[in-house]
């Protein structure tokens, strides 16, 4: 052990890993190969973090859940390959639901983001400063969610999401499309976001017909459904738009004029 931290004997530390000063690793973490751990920073059971990751001074990583039901049952917060965890993050492992709290590879989580018990972060999502994730949160892949951002508990954002800074999440975010303003709405679909991931522009035309006639030429969410159904082409996309909206208890943010 270190004089200037404190590493249990039991915790499964891969090669080339580079610990700073006044850092504490518990016994139960296991952390890959070529990853970097400043200084002051704190890693408790259950923490299992993937090879080349970056982890800055301050962040607390796999705490037990801020929720009066957790039981002390074994949980874990997993973070994947290649993910950068700026100063003073706080990730909490999981409980009885899910077990697990999970943030994929190549993400980054700027300074002072919280991401609470059971939620799950994609692969090359983006997640800017003090934003707050509650528990059993669902964002999946390659979703931006600027500074300030605070999400309600079992929400669900599609991928390729861009969320503007400031916003109250309390609905389903639905996939590819940007959301802005208060309440939160549609405002239009993620086209900077998808060009840059090689989407080109007959594709993003398409998504944007299918939320045209989601949004904006139908009031009625189950018309909308069935006439993007039978009128737009059958594509994967169009499927994946249709398939999250179905599977959205919570219900969808609402439209650019509030329907």
């Amino acid at each position: 052990m270190n004089i200037l931290n404190q590493i249990h004997p039991n915790a499964r530390i891969g090669s080339n890993v580079e610990i700073g000063a006044f850092t504490t690793i518990a016994g139960d973490v296991e952390i890959g190969e070529g990853t970097w751990i400043g200084p002051n920073v704190t890693i408790m059971d259950g923490a299992r973090i993937g090879k080349h990751c970056r982890i800055f001074p301050g962040a607390v990583i796999s705490a037990i859940p801020q929720d009066l039901k957790f039981e002390g049952e074994e949980t874990t917060a997993e973070i994947g390959d290649y993910t950068t965890i700026r100063e003073c993050c706080t990730i909490n492992r999981g409980t009885k639901d899910k077990f697990k709290t999970s943030v994929g590879s190549h993400c980054l989580l700027m300074a002072y983001v919280h991401i609470a018990h059971d939620a799950s972060v994609g692969n090359h999502c983006v997640i800017a400063n003090s934003a707050n994730i509650a528990g059993h949160v669902d964002i999946e892949d390659w979703v931006i969610i600027e500074g300030v951002v605070a999400i309600q508990q079992f929400v669900r954002i599609g991928q390729h999401a861009f969320i503007a800074g400031g916003s109250l999440v309390r609905k389903n975010v639905p996939p590819y499309v940007k959301a802005a303003r208060e309440p939160l709405s549609y405002a239009g679909v993620n086209t900077v976001g998808l060009r840059r991931r090689g989407f080109d522009n007959e594709v993003i035309a398409h998504i944007e017909d299918v939320y045209r006639m989601i949004y904006v030429h139908n009031s009625n969410m189950s018309r909308a459904m069935h006439a993007a159904e039978l009128e737009l082409p059958n594509t994967e996309h169009k499927q994946i738009i249709l398939e999250f909206i179905r599977a959205s208890d919570k219900g969808i943010i609402r439209g650019p004029q509030g329907l």
